[in-house]
């Protein structure tokens, strides 16, 4: 049995899961869902039916972790490569930088996406302020540093870099130098193409 059942699809953000499963060098089984008639192993692990969402199978029980950002920490820290892990002085970009691009740029890109744009009076309610504001910020970090922990890849490039890798590619990131010079890095790596060819293969059957 594989350490880990790993429930995705691949048009999904389980992409970034995967990824990560394979920075982790962890040994998982992939079970593909179908948006209409999700598998009741699935909806036991996480009753919102969401993917990805990962059960690891540990010597202790299972443990289930659902949520994208969730699952990359998660697999840093049971990964047997240190290296994914921050090291001490670190841990407050790790963490920082990771969470922010799950709330605040997700938020800004959903809700442009959605056609919603807080008016500047609306902006101290919306955890993103603004589209502008949250792009300028991540934009920021990358003018100065290569990774989110600054010289050196960590899992959370694996999270944040999803993002910018998805916002360039779906026109929701502009295509600023610094975000196209990180991509860029990212995509250089041999897990990040390992993984992106599992899904490319599964999306072409189905579309086949």
């Amino acid at each position: 049995m594989a350490s880990f059942t790993f429930f995705t699809n691949p048009m999904s953000r389980g992409q970034i899961a995967r990824w990560a499963l394979h920075e982790a060098g962890v040994d998982y089984e992939t079970v593909l869902v179908d948006w209409q008639a999700k598998p009741e192993a699935l909806l036991s692990a996480n009753p919102m039916g969401k993917v990805p969402t990962i059960v690891h199978h540990a010597e202790d029980g299972d443990h289930v972790v659902s949520e994208a950002a969730a699952i990359c920490l998660y697999l840093a820290e049971v990964s047997p490569f240190e290296a994914l892990t921050p090291r001490d002085a670190e841990r407050a970009a790790y963490l920082r930088w990771t969470f922010f691009a799950a709330g605040p740029v997700e938020q800004a890109i959903t809700a442009r996406s959605l056609g919603f744009e807080p008016k500047a009076q609306q902006q101290a309610m919306a955890g993103f302020g603004s589209y502008e504001r949250a792009v300028d910020t991540l934009a920021g970090h990358f003018a100065l540093n290569d990774y989110v922990c600054g010289d050196r890849f960590t899992m959370a490039d694996v999270y944040v870099g999803s993002q910018v890798d998805w916002g360039l590619m779906f026109k929701s990131l502009p295509e600023r130098p610094e975000f196209l010079a990180y991509a860029e890095r990212l995509r250089a790596r041999p897990a990040y193409q390992e993984a992106k060819a599992v899904d490319a293969d599964l999306i072409a059957q189905a579309q086949s």
